[in-house]
């Protein structure tokens, strides 16, 4: 190796800049000193001839065969055929990969406790809304205001909720959700078809109390048709088909014979009798809406009598005239 090559290897510092330690001195290439006065790093050679690798091993001496050095220079990984690559300055070791593994797993870990907080906080400019709109009423409550009360920045609210609209859509889900939880234990130990019917329809109400008096005001902005609160708009479909799933459950766990082609379109057909009963509901200014459990109590019977009509062969012409009209209308 010629005083030039080692002068050349002595301009290439390790990573970060700093000197490489020095290399043993071989018996023909003894250390030749830079101009700064440090010595630099030369590869020992077999009989004076080129290294192994075909050139100047990097700086700090020659590669080791269990991977990277210590010296600061350049990070060497073992490449797929058994011999030494150096990386890229600054490049991912073996554990730097592993390292970053766990930080991939511990990232995991900190996103879910940020998930939970981001639902909480969620849950509160929800329930906070909710009280507002009761105490204030509905075109009253402003998203400033629900904002200020739930002790949250205006932009944190509206990153939850677009609008009042969303609100109540938010309020919609939950509400639906807890429908199909309260009415669980009745469809859990009940078969009978009439006895799931009335444990669905009460647990609705039983739900839906907390909310009676602020139900009136709502229902003045969700009975405008093209209202996005209407329960049969576009926005509500989500809260519309987990109600009509709760009333598909009522059905297939019961014991009815029901008529096949009923039993594809009962679902919505009990779902559009409760939003009848809501009705009923919202105006029903009798203690704890009593008038509204005596109508459940009242119509289950009815409907059913009349689903177990329906396999009545004199009686399948009149069905089927019905259900073609509801799908006419439904698609008209």
């Amino acid at each position: 190796m010629t005083t030039a090559a080692a002068d050349s290897a002595a301009e290439e510092p390790g990573a970060g800049g700093s000197p490489a330690a020095p290399a043993p001195a071989s018996p023909q290439h003894p250390p030749v000193a830079t101009g700064a006065g440090s010595p630099t790093a030369t590869a020992s050679t077999e009989t004076g001839g080129p290294t192994p690798t075909g050139g100047p091993a990097p700086a700090g001496g020659p590669p080791s065969a269990d991977g990277p050095t210590t010296t600061g220079g350049p990070t060497e990984a073992r490449g797929s055929t058994g011999t030494s690559k150096p990386t890229a300055a600054g490049g991912a070791t073996a554990a730097d990969r592993s390292t970053a593994a766990g930080g991939s797993t511990a990232a995991g870990g900190e996103e879910r406790p940020r998930r939970a907080r981001g639902e909480q906080t969620r849950q509160l400019i929800l329930e906070t809304a909710l009280r507002l709109f009761r105490e204030r009423g509905y075109t009253e409550t402003t998203m400033r205001a629900i904002a200020k009360e739930a002790g949250v920045a205006v932009g944190n609210a509206y990153y939850y909720f677009d609008s009042k609209e969303h609100l109540i859509q938010g309020f919609y889900d939950r509400n639906q959700a807890a429908h199909r939880a309260a009415a669980q234990p009745v469809l859990a130990r009940e078969q009978d078809f009439a006895a799931r019917l009335r444990g669905a329809l009460h647990a609705g109400i039983d739900v839906n109390e907390p909310y009676h008096s602020f139900a009136a005001t709502l229902f003045k902005t969700a009975a405008e048709p093209s209202s996005p609160l209407s329960p049969f708009s576009r926005e509500s479909s989500p809260a519309r088909e987990a109600a009509i799933a709760i009333f598909r459950d009522v059905i297939d766990g019961s014991s009815a014979k029901i008529d096949p082609e009923l039993r594809k379109e009962l679902p919505e057909l009990l779902w559009l009798g409760w939003m009848g009963v809501v009705l009923f509901w919202v105006y029903d200014r009798s203690p704890g809406q009593r008038r509204t459990r005596r109508l459940i109590d009242g119509i289950v019977p009815l409907i059913d009598r009349l689903v177990g009509l329906s396999r009545l062969r004199v009686l399948r012409p009149a069905l089927r005239q019905v259900l073609a009209l509801i799908d006419t209308i439904r698609h008209d």
